[in-house]
C-alpha cells in the first residue's frame, strides 16, 4: 500500500493585496462564494482596531487589544504583522495558516501590501501574490466616497497610503487594474485557476 501517494496534498496559498477600496474584498468575496471547486479558505488575520458594522471576532477577524497584540508579537506567534497606523496592528497567525493547510485549503490572505510581499517572501512559489489597484488615486477618492464608512480626514489618510502601498505593486506576482469589476473577476479567476492546477 502506497500511502505517500494517498496523502493529502497541502493547500497553496493566495494572496491578495491592495490599497483601501480598490475592490479587494469584493473580488476575494466573489471567489470564494462562486467559486467553490477552488477550495478557498479565508486566512483570518488579527486586528487591534475595532469591528466595523456586523463583523464577529473570529469570522473576519480576531479583534485584539494593542496589548494582547504585542504579547503575540513577544511570542513569535505571527507569520507576518504590520502597525499600520498607531496602535493599528494587522497580523496573520502561523499555526492557523498550517492547520489550513494541512486540511487541504488553499488559504487566502486578504493583507496590507507589506504583509502580502513578507508572506510570499516567506512561501516562495508556494504562494501566489496579486496585487489589485484601482484604474486611479481619484477614481479610488470617489469610491471611498460612496463607500460611506470613513470621516473625510480618514479618507484623506486612506489616499495618502494608498498612493504609497501602489509603489510596492511590481513586487507582486500580477498586478489586476480593477476598472471594471467583472472583468477584473474573471482575470482573477483564471489566475487563480491556473495557479493552483499547476503541480
Amino acid at each position: 500500500m502506497n500511502t505517500k501517494k494517498k496523502q493529502k496534498r497541502k493547500g497553496k496559498l493566495l494572496i491578495v493585496s491592495a490599497p483601501s477600496g480598490s475592490g479587494k474584498s469584493t473580488i476575494v468575496n466573489w471567489l470564494m462564494q462562486e467559486h467553490p471547486e477552488l477550495k478557498l479558505s479565508f486566512s483570518i488575520s488579527c486586528t487591534s482596531r475595532a469591528p466595523r458594522g456586523t463583523e464577529q471576532n473570529g469570522v473576519e477577524y480576531f479583534f485584539l487589544t494593542p496589548e494582547e497584540f504585542r504579547a503575540k508579537i513577544e511570542n513569535n506567534e505571527f507569520l507576518e504583522y504590520e502597525e499600520v497606523y498607531e496602535d493599528r496592528f494587522y497580523g496573520t497567525l502561523k499555526d492557523q495558516v498550517e492547520r489550513q493547510r494541512k486540511a487541504g485549503q488553499n488559504v487566502v490572505f486578504d493583507v496590507d501590501v507589506k504583509g502580502g510581499i513578507n508572506i510570499k517572501r516567506h512561501y516562495g512559489d508556494e504562494a501566489l501574490s496579486i496585487f489589485i489597484q484601482p484604474p486611479s488615486i481619484e477614481e479610488l477618492r470617489r469610491r471611498l466616497v460612496n463607500r460611506a464608512t470613513d470621516s473625510p480626514e480618514a479618507i484623506e489618510e486612506r489616499l495618502a497610503k494608498a498612493a504609497y502601498e501602489m509603489t510596492f505593486a511590481p513586487q507582486f506576482d500580477r498586478i489586476l487594474v480593477n476598472d471594471n469589476l467583472d472583468v477584473a473577476e474573471a482575470e482573477a479567476l483564471q489566475l487563480v485557476s491556473d495557479f493552483l492546477v499547476e503541480k
